[in-house]
């Protein structure tokens, strides 16, 4: 719903001020406001470069006839986007795989371009759907140092759904927990851990030993 997929049937949705309820994805896009999906959604034939210059159509102002043309203009936003994507790749360790194909890949690297295509919008909120799921120990480890470097690094909030336990509380500064559909508890990974419902609805008293 924050997003723009879907339109909220009840309330508002207000990010940094401004009242964006029920606008279409991209426009919720272009007021810096990204996310990346549980199923990892790249261009598969695309090469990493190409996937996070794509990302790039909804800031062009040079236009089509300008872009046909190859004019001035769209030479000077080429050459800007193309840097912008390269230091992105280099934050992520990935520039050495930018002429790689997408689809040829592995999952954990594909997971990371995702991550890149989403932050090459420069957001204000990243949002991130289940960022470590299907990935394996050291795989987790690595998309857990990207999310922090993106935090601390670039600045960003980042706002995330995860089922794995360790990753959020490795990542997170305050983590809000939700039992179907409802919000049971909301605090730091340290009060969180120790929260009697969390463990209840999540481990079960009898099962749970501190």
């Amino acid at each position: 719903m924050i997003s723009g997929v879907y339109k909220p049937t009840n309330g508002r949705v207000i990010f940094d001020g401004e009242d964006i309820t029920g606008l279409p994805p991209h426009e919720v896009a272009k007021r810096q406001l990204s996310r990346t999906f549980q199923l990892t959604a790249v261009f598969r034939e695309f090469t990493v470069l190409r996937n996070l210059l794509a990302a790039y159509h909804l800031f062009s102002k040079a236009g089509f006839w300008n872009s046909v043309l190859n004019t001035s203009l769209s030479k000077k936003e080429e050459e800007q986007f193309m840097e912008n994507a390269m230091e992105t790749l280099q934050f992520f360790g990935i520039e050495d795989l930018k002429n790689e194909i997408a689809k040829n890949l592995p999952y954990g690297h594909q997971r990371v371009m995702s991550l890149g295509m989403a932050l090459i919008l420069k957001p204000k909120l990243l949002m991130l759907d289940e960022p470590v799921s299907g990935m394996n120990p050291q795989e987790t480890k690595n998309m857990m140092d990207r999310i922090r470097e993106t935090r601390d690094k670039k600045g960003v909030t980042v706002f995330l759904v995860e089922h794995n336990m360790k990753a959020v509380m490795g990542i997170s500064d305050r983590v809000t927990v939700l039992n179907f559909g409802k919000k049971i508890a909301e605090g730091t990974p340290q009060e969180i851990k120790a929260n009697p419902a969390v463990i209840e609805a999540y481990l079960g008293v009898e099962d749970y030993v501190a």
